[in-house]
This record gives structure tokens, C-alpha cells and sequence, in this order.
């Protein structure tokens, strides 16, 4: 039954995440947590991220801009090394607190983030790329950041999609070695990974057909719903398992 929870939230999780370049692994890790823990919840998430990703290159390959790949990745691979090693020493508590934070903190960032146009370059996404990369490797996800960080590059709909996805692909790779070397991603722990990655696979190819007809004012609502949804749900998950005083 927890398999069958995980894949019908997935596959919802997989569909919105496909037309709108992220919201995943904001979607699926409060769910990930409640079934397995934070600490077996994060390098679940990083399998099925991987998964997720490598499916939306699959769904876009042609408009996969590979420079900007390129540039976000050769920073943002070993800074997400490191997060994940952070992550690893931190209490569970903290982890859950830190998540909820972060999520919720992206709602008027991200809105910053729109009222100045910036016109991003490759100089840019590299030095975002080892930003978001270390943070990536503490809180799961930071699809909120590399969203506007993308689209001021320039890049749209396919090739927003496709792109942000292999650099993605890179940091989450990054952080599921990290966790294999220390010991956190055990056969049990990949197999649940797979499980929601196949999920979140599926539900990326549904979403193709929708993503052109996707309004720019729905995507916002769509994703400041999501992050404060989930951030609460982080911290309704860290008060009730916080340790006695």
C-alpha cells in the first residue's frame, strides 16, 4: 500500500512537473518523509529525481541547449557532492525544519526574481549552478531557483524543459553517489527510488501535450500553491516527530 500511495502521488507529481519544469520532488518528499523518514526520504528522492529528469530529456532531446547545460553543471555537480555530505551529518529534525524553510522562503524570492528582468549568461548560470548545486544537495530540490535562473538565460517551454532537466540530471547523480559512498543508499532505499521515479517517468510524457498551452499566470499559482503546501507539511512532519524536552 505505501508503494501504491508513493506511485499515484508520483505520477500526479511527474504530469505537473512536466509541463511546468519543476515541482516533483516538492510534491513527492513530504510524502517520501511521512512513509519512510527524512533521512531515507532524500536519497529516495534523489533516485526518482534522476529518473524524472532523464525523462523529460527523453520527452525534449532536440532542444536540450547544451552549452547552458554545460555551464550549470561543471560548478553545480561537485558543489550538490558536498550538500549531500552536509545533509548526512545534520540531525533529522533540522532536515525536516531546513526543507520547510527553504520552500517556503522560494515563494517571494522567486517573485523577486521576476520583477527583474535579468538577461542571464553562461558566466551567470555557472556561478548560480554551485549555488544551487550546494543547496540542492541539503533540501532536495531547488527547481524554485533554477526555473527563473533559466528562463532569464532565455530559454522556453521545450528547451526550458529540456535543459534545466540535464542540468538537474547531473546534481542528482551527483548526490545519489554521494549517499551510495556513505553508506545512505542501501538496495532498499534504490528500490524505493526506482518506484517513485518510475512515477514521476510517467507522468513527464503525459505532461508534453500540455505544455504549450500552459498560461504563464497558472504556472506561478501552480508553484507557490505546491511550495507552501509542502513547506507546512515539512514542518507539521518536524513538530510531530520532534524529540522530547
Amino acid at each position: 500500500m505505501n508503494f501504491i500511495f508513493v506511485l499515484a502521488v508520483g505520477l500526479v507529481a511527474g504530469t505537473i512537473s512536466g509541463i511546468v519544469g519543476t515541482g516533483s520532488s516538492i510534491m513527492l518528499m513530504p510524502v517520501l518523509v511521512y512513509q519512510y523518514g527524512p533521512k531515507q526520504a532524500v536519497p529516495i528522492m534523489a533516485v526518482a529525481a534522476v529518473m524524472a529528469n532523464f525523462s523529460r530529456i527523453l520527452a525534449w532531446w532536440r532542444e536540450v541547449d547544451w552549452r547552458a547545460c554545460a555551464a550549470y553543471s561543471v560548478t553545480g555537480i561537485p558543489a550538490a557532492a558536498l550538500g549531500a555530505r552536509t545533509l548526512l551529518a545534520l540531525p533529522t529534525h533540522a532536515v525536516d525544519v531546513s526543507i520547510g524553510l527553504f520552500l517556503i522562503a522560494m515563494v517571494p524570492l522567486r517573485h523577486w526574481l521576476a520583477r527583474h528582468e535579468f538577461k542571464l549568461s553562461l558566466w551567470h548560470l555557472a556561478i548560480g549552478g554551485a549555488v544551487i548545486g550546494y543547496v540542492t544537495g541539503i533540501v532536495v530540490s531547488t527547481g524554485p531557483l533554477s526555473v527563473p535562473l533559466f528562463l532569464f538565460y532565455g530559454l522556453t517551454k521545450g528547451a526550458f524543459l529540456a535543459t534545466e532537466a540535464a542540468s538537474s540530471l547531473g546534481l542528482f547523480v551527483s548526490k545519489s553517489v554521494t549517499f551510495q559512498q556513505f553508506g545512505a543508499l542501501t538496495p532498499d532505499i534504490a528500490v524505493k527510488g526506482f518506484v517513485a521515479g518510475a512515477s514521476l517517468m510517467s507522468g513527464a510524457f503525459i505532461a508534453k501535450r500540455f505544455v504549450i498551452r500552459l498560461e504563464p499566470d497558472v504556472f506561478r499559482l501552480v508553484m507557490d500553491g505546491i511550495m507552501i503546501v509542502a513547506g507546512l507539511s515539512m514542518f507539521w512532519n518536524a513538530l510531530w516527530n520532534a524529540p522530547p524536552a
